[in-house]
């Protein structure tokens, strides 16, 4: 595992847990909105892993929770062991993933190795390549992990990152026809973090997103606004 960064507390990503976030170093997207430019390219200063579980000892008893955050840590081959070794501890574990890797994500879930689910949308189905910065068409794969989700193996909650000029009224239409029968969905409005993949991109005011908030409510009654 490669860890890029620690935040030591967190009352906020891990629902009705509190939690500490690890950041994954590496990426497979190349979101132009990503705030975490600098986990996705590599280059940060990385922790050891000594370091972060020796930080796990020392809060036992303190923190509920971890969440594996990234980058996208689905692509690390020793995730597996990392996490069982974070629930050794005593932990509960959150993973947060593009989806691209169903067959690792159903793994976690079924040797009982995470306890929560947040998954990115990025956007609708038509747009998915664009939004996501890549060329090669991974939404099959998005898809798959979508469909696991809905079938509630797990406690999870789908989540897009609403970004000018990346996403329109329309998109939405999809969006929730596609997430259909998932029982939370959030929409996170884009904040410019000054360490993003490319320029140019903005939030939504609030009435915008009440407006996309309000399409999704056909197909999804809890919809939920983030940073507004």
């Amino acid at each position: 595992m490669k860890l890029g960064g620690l935040q030591k507390l967190t009352l906020l990503d891990f629902p009705g847990k509190t939690a500490c976030t690890v950041f994954t170093v590496g990426c497979n997207f190349r979101c132009p909105f990503c705030h975490n430019a600098s986990l996705v390219r590599g280059g940060v200063d990385e922790i050891s892993l000594d370091e972060f579980f020796a930080f796990l000892k020392k809060r036992q008893g303190l923190l509920d929770g971890v969440c594996i955050t990234g980058g996208e840590p689905t692509l690390h081959s020793d995730l597996e062991e990392f996490i069982a070794k974070i629930k050794e501890l005593g932990y509960a574990v959150k993973l947060d993933t593009n989806g691209t890797a169903p067959d690792v994500l159903k793994s976690l879930v079924e040797k009982g190795l995470i306890d929560y689910v947040a998954m990115d949308i990025k956007n609708s189905r038509q747009k998915y390549l664009a939004t996501s910065g890549v060329t090669k068409d991974l939404l099959g794969n998005i898809e798959e992990s979508v469909k696991y989700l809905l079938e509630d193996h797990i406690p999870y909650e789908f989540r897009t990152t609403v970004v000018s000029p990346l996403h329109e009224k329309a998109d939405f239409y999809d969006i929730g026809e596609w997430i259909k029968g998932t029982k939370n969905y959030f929409l996170q409005n884009f904040i410019d973090s000054g360490d993003l993949i490319s320029d140019g991109m903005k939030g939504y005011e609030k009435e915008a997103l009440e407006e996309f908030a309000l399409v999704v409510q056909g197909f999804v009654p809890n919809v939920s606004i983030r940073g507004i």
